[in-house]
């Protein structure tokens, strides 16, 4: 790991326990920043603001790629349900880190709730057009994409909540649900 990759990971887990043990609120950029051992500004070379701290996801970004990885045979509900699962399958349960605890925060607030979900409509969004280039029309392609984040956001919201199982069997049960003969392409890495 890179000092650049620690620096980052040691101002977002400094933010999070600070959030945790005082509220989203009661925090500024100025306490993290010092508490982490950092300028003001390299907190912002790191995250464009505080929300991004707890909203900044590595794991969206690869979801549209692996919906349009799928054959153009199947459902575009199938397609975006298989996507979606075998980009989750990529990610050890070991890598979520703090993923849990950043999802409760932001589900206890509600101006970061409603930026989640402009997140989650991104991604929508860009699974919609992995699903349209294959010849998909637009609307058939957007209600399957919307479908999909919305099981995925209830998966992520209650899995934040009850952390009874792992995450990967949280979403797949969520997806499931929409397309009973969806599975992963891919077989969910090792965890060490």
């Amino acid at each position: 790991m890179s000092k650049s990759e620690r620096t980052r990971q040691r101002i977002q887990a400094t933010a999070v326990q600070l959030f945790t043990e005082d509220g989203y609120d009661a925090v500024t950029v100025d306490r993290i920043a010092s508490a982490a051992g950092v300028s003001h500004m390299t907190f912002f070379r790191y995250f464009p603001s505080k929300d991004a701290v707890l909203l900044d996801d590595p794991y969206d970004p690869v979801i549209a790629d692996a919906v349009a990885a799928q054959p153009a045979d199947r459902s575009p509900l199938e397609r975006a349900c298989r996507g979606i699962l075998d980009a989750w399958a990529l990610i050890p349960e070991t890598d979520l880190g703090d993923v849990r605890t950043r999802l409760r925060i932001v589900a206890a607030h509600p101006r970061l709730r409603a930026r989640m979900w402009e997140n989650t409509l991104r991604t929508q969004e860009a699974v919609a057009a992995a699903l349209a280039e294959p010849g998909t029309r637009r609307l058939e392609a957007a209600v399957a994409a919307g479908a999909c984040m919305g099981a995925l956001m209830a998966a992520l919201t209650d899995w934040a909540e009850t952390g009874d199982e792992a995450l990967g069997n949280r979403i797949a049960s969520a997806l499931h649900q929409l397309a009973p003969e969806a599975s992963p392409s891919r077989q969910p890495r090792e965890v060490p």
